[in-house]
């Protein structure tokens, strides 16, 4: 996996070019609000030749100026504005809702990525940073898809026509007068390249700085209970006020930019003050051609003030593009493979052959040629030291890593041959760290299974000795359970994990320390629900109180040097080995 995709940095051509096929579907759309950008700017620039018509008629023939010819150009201009009005809604209403859909599309495709990335991804990302590049970025991609070709067009019309009525009106006056513009381009461009830079490091920031909050906000209870409430402060100024410092920076190179081009706007301006009025006392431009020239310079200065003013949006939307491209390039380490096929009706009969893995991350090796068979319907419990690999060797069942050497055999077939979904599809887990999701009991419990009825769930809940506390519950099945389940105990919550799993009903089964975290009576109550959710079904167990795991068929001790002892509980007690040791000493702490 890449995981230094999110530091990459990326040339503007290439981003480009990868937002491109964005536009595909909208193709259409973009057409007519280009044509309607078009209108609205021939309309813009029909004025000042009206303007101009006007005033040497006026000043050489006046008696030819009759209210019938004025009346004939009001009627004229009244047209132009009625079809730029038009125009001009259109541009703002579809332009923007067309930007809203590629926004949409894009988080769309990101969110379909991030659910393909392994485990690793999300160990060394922080899900501020992810919220940030899927909300926040993409939210000023609407303005920049709408806005980009629609502002350079116009600009480009403007400059090509301007330069040529400017041209044909005096021609020595207009190459004084474009002289300034390469030089003022230039100089936009270097200011606008560290202006880049500067939103890229202030989008990083925003999203340590959002980082930050959510792990505050989630750990409030911690926080509370440790008294650590002002060191949570200093962490959050820091961060706050390091984001301050670089949106200050940000704005140093704003005001750089606008000042820039406000100095070359009065440049332009004193050229055709000092140079018009020269070339109109030697009478080498009409007073009317100079009134149409000095509007036509106007609205180019405006049109360049208004790509200006884009200029910070068009960074920003570059900077969440990049942010786009960066999720988008992490690579999808567990995928399927090309002969994959559905993994249906499986026994459970499951074999570690010469297995070998270390994390991707940190290259630290957990297994070396490490053989192990679970039969089917076999009930196998694993104990043994913290970082001994247990609850890693669960996770290589289901795919959530990919070992480096070696197979994992699910009814003699490689599990790398089965589709990820009907492979995971096949597996229940219930793990100690119990996630409810933001909703009711009913939906928590019905996320096991698609398109399930009401009666299924109620059914899931009493095998799982949940149904009694449930109906109890203020609104029954339709009681909020608030965000991670906090309203309800954690014998509650891991008994609603467990109806879950009733209602998946897979044939392999991995509890991870399912009752390690909880009270005696909810220890008891929740163990009783396993022991029914485990028959007929291939278990795995990982205890660290052996009491849970007495009546296994198997115990595995796993250390870092592998299976150190297998057996029953009475024949590894009459070993005297490690797991007598556990034994002992558990005894002792009770």
């Amino acid at each position: 996996m890449n995981i230094q995709s999110d530091r990459k940095t990326y040339k503007a051509g290439e981003l480009l070019k990868r937002f491109l096929p964005y536009y595909k579907k909208y193709l259409h759309i973009v057409l007519i609000d280009l044509f309607c950008a078009g209108l609205t700017t021939i309309c813009e620039l029909v004025l000042p030749m009206i303007i101009r018509y006007i005033t040497n008629t006026g000043m050489n023939d006046l008696a030819s100026l009759t209210v019938a010819v004025i009346l004939r150009l009001g009627v004229l201009y009244l047209c132009l504005r009625i079809i730029d009005t038009l125009a001009n809604f259109y541009m703002a209403y579809t332009g923007h809702v067309m930007g809203t859909r590629i926004e949409t599309d894009m988080r769309r495709d990101a969110y379909a990525h991030l659910q393909k990335l392994s485990d690793t991804y999300y160990n060394n990302t922080k899900v501020g940073q992810i919220m940030g590049r899927i909300t926040n970025d993409l939210f000023d991609v609407t303005e920049f898809s709408h806005h980009c070709p629609e502002e350079f067009f116009i600009a480009g019309i403007k400059a090509l026509i301007s330069f040529i009525i400017l041209a044909r009106i005096s021609l020595a006056l207009t190459l004084i007068l474009f002289a300034v513009v390469p030089v003022m381009a230039v100089t936009c461009i270097i200011i606008n390249l560290r202006m880049r830079e500067a939103f890229r490091r202030q989008r990083v920031q925003i999203g340590e700085l959002n980082a930050r909050i959510e792990d505050s906000l989630l750990g409030q209870k911690v926080v509370k209970a440790f008294t650590n409430e002002e060191k949570e402060k200093e962490k959050f100024e820091k961060d706050n006020q390091d984001f301050f410092h670089i949106k200050k920076e940000t704005y140093k190179f704003m005001a750089f930019f606008q000042t820039t081009t406000r100095a070359f706007d009065g440049l332009m301006y004193l050229v055709l003050l000092v140079a018009g009025g020269i070339f109109m006392i030697r009478r080498k431009i009409m007073p009317g051609d100079l009134v149409a020239y000095v509007m036509y310079v106007n609205t180019l200065i405006a049109t360049i003030r208004r790509i200006i003013e884009f200029a910070e949006q068009f960074q920003r939307g570059m900077t969440g593009i990049e942010r786009f491209v960066q999720i988008m390039d992490s690579d999808i380490e567990i995928f399927d493979e090309p002969d994959a096929v559905p993994c249906v009706n499986p026994r459970g009969d499951i074999e570690f052959c010469h297995v070998s893995f270390e994390y991707p991350d940190d290259h630290n090796a957990v297994f070396r040629g490490l053989n192990l068979r679970i039969r089917q319907g076999e009930k196998v419990a694993i104990v043994g030291p913290s970082g001994g690999g247990k609850t890693t060797l669960c996770n290589l069942i289901p795919r959530f890593y990919d070992i480096n050497e070696g197979e994992i055999l699910l009814d003699g077939e490689n599990i790398r041959h089965y589709t990820l979904k009907s492979l995971r599809q096949n597996i229940g887990m219930v793990q100690q760290d119990v996630y409810l999701f933001s909703g009711t009991v009913y939906e928590n419990i019905a996320y096991g299974k698609e398109n399930v009825t009401r009666e299924e769930v109620i059914q899931a809940a009493k095998q799982a000795g949940a149904h009694e506390f449930i109906t109890g519950l203020k609104d029954g099945y339709d009681t909020y359970v608030g965000e991670r389940g906090v309203k309800l105990s954690g014998g509650q919550k891991q008994r609603i994990s467990i109806a879950r799993v009733f209602l998946k009903n897979p044939p392999i089964l991995i509890m991870d320390e399912a009752t390690s975290a909880l009270d005696n009576e909810s220890e008891f109550q929740v163990a009783r629900s396993l022991a029914a959710l485990a028959q007929g079904r291939t278990t795995i167990t990982i205890a660290h109180r052996l009491s849970s795991i007495r009546n296994s068929d198997r115990i595995l001790v796993l250390t870092e040097d592998g299976i150190a002892e297998e057996g029953t509980h009475e024949t590894l007690l009459a070993q005297g080995g490690i797991y007598h040791k556990f034994y002992v000493t558990a005894n002792e702490l009770k």
